[in-house]
């Protein structure tokens, strides 16, 4: 499906360009898409099978908005109220003509009666009774909203075709939370609230202060900061000093977008109200909910859609400072409540409102538009589901793996200190049939027998580094006399397709191998994503370089990797790989997701069985600065399932040049 997106992009100071520049980025994996960020010198709209405009209510919107109407497509409505836009397109090009026009087609004579006060500048717009949908949606074949209240209102305007609700996507990010209050002049513990966007009076500015004020009556350490461009007709920092609180305000004014971002890092609490709002969701509110912060916003409009448990609501009208007032005594004296706040808050928008997500309703509603079918809205995700996870067969004994251990000492002293690490390994990998095959990846065959007679696969193989196309023949015996024997291919992940055909596995074992990779390990993942069935899976394990031992190491001057060491060659002066690059688990996580798969378990543990130094210190100091504590074990055990074909073969995170 070939579509043309209209609209701003960055560095357009506009919230939709940064809206569009995230969704691009994903729906360009679905679609065959092109973006068009100005109005085009020529256009040929057959050459597309639909388009999409990202249409909002100011002048960087306003080439999008006249492409809406000559060549229709499905409208992205983001607000509720275009006046702005339709009184730069007319009275900001001296086209009074037109802009009575609009009012008139709009409203009728009513409408059109209050325009001629408007042009006689009796009387300033009337932005609030004249919403200016009317043409637009007349035009537009479907329509995209982000929550209940805008399908009501385009519902209302006299839309009657297709409308999709998808959500606002969400940025999962975590910003540099003490860099930034270093910045600030903050230390780890000093309560910090934040406004952020274009300071203008329907942000609750004023109530927001008031309260803070009161706020600082019983937790005097409190600070505000207000980041993003002030409003040249609404005196904030003057409202700062009448209300004596010079002293804990600071106005930031605009920032870029990693700043704006790290300063949302850096905050306890985020206030996001909105009053009078027209339905437009807030992408600052997303990005204060993706880095796990508590947020403060008004009980109306899109805020409607956040379940009661995410976001604490506050009613507008009489009580509303008082309310905000509250809500900010309990999270800044209640880090456990803040705490709850923020991790349901992040876990609802991964759920919920990933771009990837998005992205894909996109690709389903503009198809359906195109195709003139009906496009049920699916239904949303379930918050906090577990993910489906492969049957296994549970708690594996150590003699799973002792044994087949051979009496060579420096075997087994490898095996006896790897032992939790391999039982884990056979604990996590999906259980098997007679039709099944398994590869083990790097295989020394010490698991490699119960790979079939403990969990069942029918075909078992290994592979190891070597020269291409040789394969060898290896057997194990077991204490009890037992023989296992097993193919093992030669061959360089890293440069080597892989000889085996596609979908020929059901799962493939990629354990203490990706940190040996010298140049190339999305060339590994992408042949283990060619040579798994869909839906197979791959379990891949590693050291975890953010552990709190690597912590530890880091902070007593000390190298943090598990394996830092070069290895001297042997006698025959061959030389085994050594660790090039440990990996955090989160991008492990990426990793497989930039390689097709879905990660159902992702987790830390032990990684070797050998005395280990007390570290509740380190767990201490990083809850103390309010740094991640989950995840922190030596090794991490990761599964994914694959869904579908390799996302990104040179990852910006992995990869340089």
């Amino acid at each position: 499906m070939r579509v043309a997106l209209f609209s701003p992009m960055p560095p357009a100071k506009s919230g939709i360009a940064d809206y569009s520049a995230a969704l691009v980025g994903e729906l360009r994996r679905l679609t065959d898409l092109e973006v068009i960020a100005e109005a085009p010198k020529a256009f040929e709209p057959a050459r597309y099978s639909t388009l999409v405009y990202q249409v909002g209510n100011n002048p960087h919107h306003a080439f999008v908005y006249e492409a809406a109407l000559r060549w229709p497509g499905v409208v992205v409505l983001h607000e509720a109220n275009l006046h702005h836009l339709i009184t730069d397109l007319t009275i900001c090009r001296n086209d009074w003509d037109a802009y009575l026009r609009e009012c008139e087609y709009e409203g009728g004579a009513r409408a059109l009666e209050y325009a001629r006060r408007v042009k006689a500048l009796q009387v300033g717009p009337d932005y609030d009774g004249v919403p200016m949908l009317r043409r637009v949606l007349e035009r537009a074949r479907g329509v995209v909203v982000h929550s209940g209240h805008m399908l009501e209102q385009a519902r209302k305007a006299g839309f009657s075709g297709p409308v999709a609700k998808i959500p606002h996507g969400a940025w999962i990010e975590d910003g540099d939370r003490m860099g930034y209050r270093e910045r600030l002049g903050l230390d780890a513990s000093t309560p910090l609230i934040g406004i952020f966007g274009f300071l203008k009076p329907y942000k609750r500015i004023s109530e927001s202060l008031r309260a803070f004020r009161r706020l600082l009556r019983v937790e005097p350490r409190a600070r505000m900061i207000l980041v993003g461009e002030p409003h040249p007709d609404y005196p904030v920092q003057q409202m700062i000093s009448n209300l004596g609180l010079a002293g804990a305000v600071r106005v930031l004014g605009f920032t870029p977008i990693q700043d704006f971002t790290g300063y949302i890092a850096a905050c306890d609490v985020v206030l996001n109200l909105r009053y009078p709002t027209v339905g437009e969701s807030s992408g600052t509110l997303l990005r204060a909910l993706g880095a796990g912060r508590p947020a403060l916003v008004s009980d109306v409009g899109s805020f409607c859609d956040f379940p009661d448990d995410v976001c604490l609501k506050v009613p507008v009208g009489p009580g509303e400072e008082d309310v905000i007032y509250e809500y900010l005594n309990v999270l800044v004296s209640n880090r456990e409540a803040a705490d709850g706040f923020g991790k349901r808050a992040r876990a609802y928008v991964a759920s919920e409102c990933s771009w990837g997500l998005a992205a894909r309703r996109y690709a389903d509603f503009l198809d359906a538009v195109a195709r003139g079918t009906e496009w049920p809205e699916p239904a949303l995700p379930v918050v906090d589901a577990e993910p489906e996870l492969p049957a296994t067969v549970g708690e594996v004994p150590t003699s799973a793996v002792l044994d087949w251990a051979p009496e060579d000492p420096q075997f087994r002293s490898y095996v006896d200190t790897h032992l939790a690490r391999l039982t884990r390994t056979l604990e996590i990998t999906p259980a098997g049939g007679p039709e099944d095959r398994i590869l083990e990846m790097g295989s020394y065959l010490q698991i490699t027998p119960s790979l079939r007679n403990r969990l069942g696969y029918g075909e078992v193989r290994g592979c190891y580094y070597g020269e291409a196309g040789i394969v060898e023949h290896r057997t194990a015996t077991a204490n009890d006399g037992s023989v296992f024997e097993c193919d093992v291919d030669l061959f360089d992940a890293e440069k080597d397709r892989f000889p085996y055909p596609d979908g020929h596995f059901a799962t493939v074992l990629c354990c203490e191998l990706i940190e040996h990779l010298f140049e190339d390990p999305m060339q590994m993942m992408s042949e283990i994503n060619r040579i798994l069935r869909p839906g197979g899976h791959v379990v891949l394990t590693t050291p975890n370089i953010t552990s709190l031992r690597a912590v530890a190491a880091i902070l007593h001057g000390y190298h943090p990797g598990f394996f830092p060491q070069y290895i001297r060659p042997n006698r025959k002066g061959e030389v085994d790989p050594r660790h090039n690059r440990e990996y955090a688990p989160r991008e492990i996580r990426q990793l497989l997701e930039d390689s097709g798969f879905a990660v159902i378990r992702l987790e830390t543990g032990v990684f070797r069985d050998q005395p280990r130094p007390e570290l509740a210190w380190v767990r201490r100091l990083l809850e103390a600065y309010r740094m991640p504590v989950e995840m922190r074990d030596d090794g991490i055990y990761t599964v994914g399932r694959k869904v579908g074909p390799i996302r990104e073969r040179w990852p910006e995170w992995l990869y340089a040049g």
